[in-house]
C-alpha cells in the first residue's frame, strides 16, 4: 500500500523508534516533519528521507513546550501541507531508584513523556478534529500498565498516556468524530536511549530481555496509522506483561523485586560523567539502534498475528466449519 500524499508528524525523530519510524513513511514517500532537540539527528533523518524517496522538513522542538509544539504544528501545514497522522513517540527517562531521584527529574520526564504527547495530540486536534480525519498514534509501551523498579518517572508518565487516551476515546466517540486514536504499547526495544538515558545503576543500562529491534516498532506503527484501532500489543512480551498484571499484579511485585534490578542492566560498570539526554540532546546522529543488535529480535509472530487477524479468524471459522461438515457426515 502506497500513501504518496500522507502528511506525518514524528516527534522524537531523531533516533530509536522515531528515526525508524521516519524510515518506514520515508519509504512509502510520505512527507514527514521530523521533531525532536536534537538537530545533529534530524538532519541526518532529513537525508535518508530524501534517500529513500521521501520529503522532510526539520523541525527543533522541545516537546515538554507547548507553544513549540503548536508552532511547529503551523510551520508543518504552511510547509507541507493538512496534517494526517501525527504520531507522538518523544520520551525521556531516568533510571534510578525512586528514593534517590528528584522533584525536577521527575517533572522533566512527566513534562517530556507525558505532556509532550499531550500537547502533540492538542495541536492535531485543532486541526484534524474541524476537518473530520486524521489519525493520532500514541507510541505507548507495556510499561503503560505495568510499572518496573528503577523507571518510575517514566513508567508514570506512560500510564498517565494511557489514561489520558481512556478520556479521549470516550470523547471522540460521544462526539461522533472521524478522527482516529490509536495507542501501540511496545516491548523492550534496541534503541540508543540505554546509553544516553540518565542512570543512577551500577552497571550499564539495557532492555529488560527480550529486546526487539526498532523496526519491529516502525512497522508496527505503521500499520496502526492505516488500520487504527484501540490498542496494539506488540510482541508477546507485552502481551504476557499485560495479562499477567491485570490477573496477579501482587505476584509481578515480588516477582519484579526479585528480577527488575538485575534485568535492567549488563556487564560493564556505569560512567557516572557520561552525557545523558535529559535537559538538553546528547551531540551526534545516534541512529535507530542501540548497543544490542547481537541479541535483539528482527520479527514479531505475534505482531504478524494482530495485523492479519481477520484473515486469521476468518480462518479458523472456514476450519470449524469444515470440520462439523465433516462430523455430520460421518454420522
Amino acid at each position: 500500500m502506497n500513501h504518496v500524499s500522507e502528511v506525518v508528524v514524528i516527534t522524537g525523530a531523531s533516533a530509536g523508534v522515531g528515526r525508524a519510524t521516519t524510515r518506514k513513511f520515508a519509504r512509502h514517500g510520505a512527507r514527514i516533519a521530523l521533531l525532536a532537540r536534537g538537530t545533529d539527528g534530524l538532519e541526518a533523518a532529513q537525508r535518508e528521507v530524501e534517500k529513500l524517496g521521501g520529503t522532510a522538513i526539520v523541525v527543533p522542538v522541545d516537546v515538554a513546550n507547548a507553544e513549540q509544539v503548536e508552532a511547529a504544528a503551523a510551520r508543518v501545514e504552511v510547509d507541507l501541507g493538512k496534517i494526517d497522522i501525527w504520531i507522538n513517540n518523544a520520551m525521556a527517562s531516568v533510571f534510578s531508584p525512586i528514593k534517590e531521584m528528584t522533584p525536577e527529574e521527575f517533572r522533566r520526564v512527566t513534562e517530556v513523556t507525558y505532556l509532550g504527547c499531550v500537547y502533540g495530540t492538542l495541536a492535531a486536534l485543532k486541526r484534524m478534529l474541524p476537518r473530520g480525519r486524521g489519525t493520532i498514534v500514541q507510541v505507548g509501551s507495556a510499561l503503560a500498565y505495568r510499572g518496573i523498579p528503577l523507571q518510575a518517572a517514566y513508567c508514570a508518565a506512560k500510564h498517565a498516556i494511557q489514561g489520558f487516551c481512556d478520556s479521549l476515546w470516550c470523547e471522540l466517540i460521544h462526539d461522533k468524530s472521524a478522527v482516529r486514536l490509536t495507542m501501540v504499547q511496545m516491548p523492550a526495544l534496541n534503541t540508543p536511549q540505554f546509553g544516553w538515558v540518565k542512570s543512577r545503576l551500577p552497571r550499564k543500562a539495557q532492555p529488560v530481555p527480550p529486546i526487539f529491534q526498532p523496526e519491529v516498532a516502525a512497522e508496527a506503527i505503521y500499520f496502526a496509522a492505516h488500520n487504527p484501532r484501540r490498542e496494539f500489543y506488540v510482541g508477546m512480551p507485552s502481551v504476557k506483561a499485560i495479562v499477567a498484571d491485570k490477573i496477579a499484579p501482587g505476584l509481578l511485585d515480588h516477582f519484579l523485586a526479585r528480577t527488575g534490578y538485575e534485568s535492567q542492566q549488563y556487564d560493564g560498570k556505569e560512567d557516572p560523567n557520561r552525557p545523558d539526554n535529559l535537559w538538553r540532546p546528547v551531540r551526534g546522529d545516534h541512529g535507530a539502534h542501540g548497543a544490542f543488535d547481537a541479541r535483539a529480535i528482527s520479527c514479531s509472530p505475534q505482531l504478524w498475528a494482530s495485523e492479519h487477524r481477520t484473515w486469521l479468524m476468518a480462518g479458523m471459522v472456514v476450519l470449524a466449519i469444515s470440520g462439523l461438515v465433516a462430523l455430520f457426515k460421518n454420522k
